[in-house]
């Protein structure tokens, strides 16, 4: 499916910027990309975006559903392309995120849950130490 028409059936318009970002980012790869790497990746591009309209586009592909946010931190979010129910290795070190299938961990013993709310997902980050290339 081409960006246009990924955008269109997720219910955004296609602005030239959104196309352009999306272009960049839906290739069919997963990735983990904060809004400073979407930014340079646009600029090395010939794309001329600011850093905000990158966060405003990268959160408006959250809302439509093409992409998740994954918050480490007050100071460190990702944007995930892969949208699938699944988890994430964080090699603090280099911050690289890897990701882990969603049944390859089982969460047990969650409190109970308040009434009139649900579970939306569980997502579970596993924090790492050392060098991630010797995985």
């Amino acid at each position: 499916m081409d960006i246009t028409s990924l955008l269109q059936s997720a219910g955004l318009r296609a602005t030239p910027k959104r196309i352009a970002i999306g272009g960049l980012l839906f290739d069919g790869m997963d990735r983990h990309v904060t809004a400073d790497d979407v930014a340079i990746l646009a600029r090395k591009s010939g794309v001329r975006v600011s850093l905000a309209t990158v966060y405003n586009t990268l959160n408006q592909f959250v809302s439509a559903g093409l992409m998740k946010r994954i918050t480490l931190d007050t100071d460190r979010t990702y944007f995930d392309t892969n949208t699938s129910d699944h988890h994430h290795l964080f090699f603090e070190q280099n911050g690289v995120l890897h990701d882990i299938p969603g049944d390859s961990i089982r969460v047990e013993g969650l409190p109970p849950i308040p009434s009139g709310a649900k579970v939306r997902s569980v997502e579970v980050i596993v924090r790492m130490t050392g060098d991630e290339k010797k995985r």
